[in-house]
């Protein structure tokens, strides 16, 4: 059941009905309001949930890896007992198909159970011992000891583009609750009825396998105060967040002013630019037409590593497939995007890029389409004029796609060192002209963080070898991964012990290693006791 309330640890509350601070979800399919009322995080409440969260931490960062294991692999039963309640207001407040939601669902459980395996087994603390040697001259040498521990309460945002995988449950969270660190969700709007759903999984989850109350908290809003709010808290010690460049710096800017500054680990904006070599257009240019037809379109362009940026050298290869892009591109059918402020700047934004200079639309669904739903455009612009140009170079964030054409591979290396940082580039080649660009994948290499070779950027497998960030604006440090196992690194600190007790060493660092988890002994690996 859906209250529209907050969970402040295990507890609804609505405080904010007194003051208002009340709105509803929005169905984008029907263009109606839903009618369910969500209450607004108060500042009173929010200093609850965080009050408790750093109550928690002090009990949560102690619970042993098999006793949190327990508890994701129980909130990923919880969600799944939801069922088609989950799954009917999914659909009712984004718009999005029911196997969509169903396929969501499926990654969100999937990585909550990746991170309980990690857990389970337990190396992932990194556990690094060297001993004494009280004898070495001139100096004797102390027995240091180091591992990772968690950093404290996090603020978690949840994505508009990914109601599961990337909010409530989703990555980030699933990551910070297997380091230690208690959760506070600072709810998407435009699905507050599914994060509520999702919070109660979670406390179920929390309530059943003993963890303290406040390790986890979801917190409703409508607009930008309960966040900056709980960037803001004195008792919040990291951020993880999802969305646009210009929300996610902000962010990134409060907790740096703050008394004492956190980490934002934000993964922004991203064009995803995809070169396309000249062998490969002559060969199997009507065919890539097709496929990235079918990429720009997917999920209404509404992924974060949709492919908004072509690159290719001129010359009739290149003409010939524009135009195939623009054949069959327009053969596929609008589809519905999230809620009207999606397609309100989607629109905005692809007309603000339409109105540049020298810019030529070579595609653009013309025929009638329901409410909410996005035409997709294909547009297309010379080397130099992309160079010259840099309002060119931002996201539109939707089924959009611009072509560049270069007038040579030096040009082409020139456009990759100027773009800004990217989730990912692909490379569309034939084997035997790779050796001829070398620089220019070179220069890929440095603005991403993966690489995609004869593929598409549009999907994001979830295993510990994926990296999911890139160089800023891609995300705010490029060193981490906001999808996998490795995720997890984000939300804890190297910590050193020396010349402690054994008896007062935490489990991974003992002599005895009664974790059996694989260490590194005097620099050398090994599962053994000392």
């Amino acid at each position: 059941m859906i209250t529209g309330k907050n969970y402040i640890g295990n507890q609804l509350s609505a405080q904010g009905n007194q003051a208002g601070k009340t709105y509803k979800t929005f169905n984008p399919q029907l263009n109606i309001e839903n009618p369910l009322i969500y209450t607004e995080a108060t500042k009173e409440e929010i200093d609850e949930a965080v009050n408790l969260a750093t109550k928690a931490f002090k009990v949560y960062r102690n619970v042993s890896g098999k006793k949190k294991a327990e508890f994701l692999n129980s909130i990923a039963d919880e969600i799944l007992a939801l069922d088609s309640q989950l799954i009917d207001i999914y659909c009712s407040e984004t718009g999005l198909p029911q196997g969509r939601a169903m396929g969501e669902r499926g990654r969100t459980v999937g990585q909550l159970r990746a991170f309980a395996e990690l857990l389970n087994e337990g190396s992932w603390v990194e556990a690094s011992i060297d001993t004494a040697q009280p004898d070495r001259k001139p100096m004797p040498k102390s027995d240091i000891r180091k591992m990772l521990v968690p950093l404290g309460p996090v603020v978690v945002f949840g994505a508009s583009n990914f109601p599961l995988a990337y909010s409530t449950a989703g990555g980030d969270t699933a990551a910070a609750l297997a380091a230690g660190c208690p959760v506070l969700v600072k709810s998407h709007p435009m699905h507050a009825g599914t994060g509520e759903l999702v919070a109660s999984a979670i406390i179920k989850a929390a309530e059943k396998t003993g963890m303290p109350n406040g390790v986890f908290s979801n917190l409703n809003s409508s607009g930008i105060e309960v966040g900056t709010q709980l960037v803001s808290h004195p008792g919040v010690k990291a951020v993880g967040f999802t969305g646009s460049i210009r929300a996610g710096r902000a962010l990134y800017n409060l907790a740096a002013k703050r008394e004492e500054p956190i980490p934002v680990f934000a993964e922004m904006g991203s064009i995803n630019p995809v070169i396309i070599l000249p062998h490969a257009l002559k060969n199997r240019g009507e065919a890539l037409a097709k496929t990235y037809a079918g990429s720009i379109t997917l999920g209404t362009g509404q992924f974060c590593t949709n492919p908004g940026l072509l690159l290719g050298i001129k010359g009739d290869a290149l003409s010939s497939f524009i135009q195939n892009l623009s054949d069959e591109i327009v053969k596929i059918e609008p589809s519905c995007m999230l809620h009207p402020n999606i397609i309100n700047a989607y629109e905005a934004n692809k007309q603000k890029a339409l109105s540049q200079a020298d810019l030529t639309v070579v595609a653009d669904f013309d025929n009638q389409v329901k409410s909410n739903y996005a035409r997709q455009t294909i547009t297309t612009v010379e080397g130099a004029t992309f160079l010259k140009n840099t309002s060119l170079h931002h996201e539109v964030f939707g089924p959009y796609s611009m072509v560049v054409q270069c007038e040579n591979k030096e040009q082409l290396e020139q456009i990759i060192s100027k773009l800004e940082g990217q989730l990912t580039g692909t490379l569309i080649a034939e084997k035997e002209e790779v050796s001829d660009y070398v620089q220019v994948i070179e220069a890929l290499q440095d603005r991403v963080g993966r690489i995609i070779y004869n593929g598409v950027p549009t999907g994001v497998e979830v295993c510990p070898s994926m990296v999911h960030g890139g160089p800023y604006p891609a995300s705010t440090d490029s060193r981490f991964t906001a999808v996998g196992i490795h995720s997890i690194k984000r939300w804890v600190r190297p910590f050193s012990y020396q010349d402690w007790p054994d008896s007062l060493l935490p489990d991974e660092l003992k002599n005895e290693n009664p974790l059996q988890i694989s260490r590194l002994i005097n620099n050398k690996t090994s599962t053994d006791s000392i």
